[in-house]
């Protein structure tokens, strides 16, 4: 009876040694998940984007993220890029390893320059490749052709204001376009043009002219 009573005895002690193992390991267990959770709170709350979230600048709720009508993507294409990716400009950038080319789908000279030199004319307005060379070199290479003369005059009246508004575009280089354009049609054209610079000098186009014309003189003068 003694030695089964010291067994059981025995038993009972082992269970509960047991017991407080398991227990101690599943506490260990906990605090280092708990531990582990705090490490990747504290992390994360840290970042900036973590910490605009937590405390929103007064901004973004004027601004969301979510709406931006000052995108890229939300732009409308411009009425030149619109009009060269429906292949209304006969032309296309060929890319040379030392300079760019055009290349036209019939001599430039069959070409009617109604509307096709006023549309090159207000891709002089664009900011972005390959629109800015096409319209500079097609404009140039539509005015070389025999009998430009006779086919720009009557065009002046139109084509006048449109080259006026990058004339006083705040972008430099388009600035420059606008001015090497009416630099080429005036070679082109002569006498013809003088009737129509009232219209192109005016006095808030003066002032905003004469403000680029030193950086331009600077830079190619």
């Amino acid at each position: 009876m003694q030695k089964s009573e010291c067994h059981r005895g025995v038993q009972l002690r082992n269970r509960e040694t047991d017991n407080c193992d398991q227990r101690t390991s599943s506490s260990a267990q906990i605090k280092h998940r708990t531990t582990v959770q705090q490490r990747k709170s504290s992390s994360s709350t840290s970042s900036p984007e973590s910490a605009r979230k937590l405390h929103p600048r007064p901004s973004d709720k004027l601004n969301p993220k979510t709406i931006n009508p000052f995108g890229e993507q939300s732009r409308a294409p411009s009425a030149f890029a619109a009009i060269y990716s429906k292949g209304g400009v006969p032309c296309r950038l060929v890319h040379g390893s030392v300079k760019h080319r055009l290349q036209w789908e019939c001599p430039p000279e069959k070409l009617p320059f109604d509307p096709l030199l006023i549309t090159l004319a207000e891709g002089l307005r664009e900011t972005k490749h390959p629109y800015t060379f096409v319209s500079k070199e097609g404009f140039r290479e539509l005015l070389l052709v025999t009998g430009a003369l006779e086919k720009a005059v009557p065009l002046l009246p139109r084509l006048i204001p449109v080259l006026k508004e990058a004339l006083v575009h705040l972008d430099d280089e388009v600035f420059e376009r606008g001015l090497n354009a009416l630099v080429q049609l005036s070679v082109v054209v002569g006498p013809a043009l003088n009737d129509h610079l009232k219209h192109l000098l005016t006095s808030g186009s003066l002032i905003i002219i004469k403000s680029k014309i030193p950086t331009y003189c600077s830079i190619y003068c």
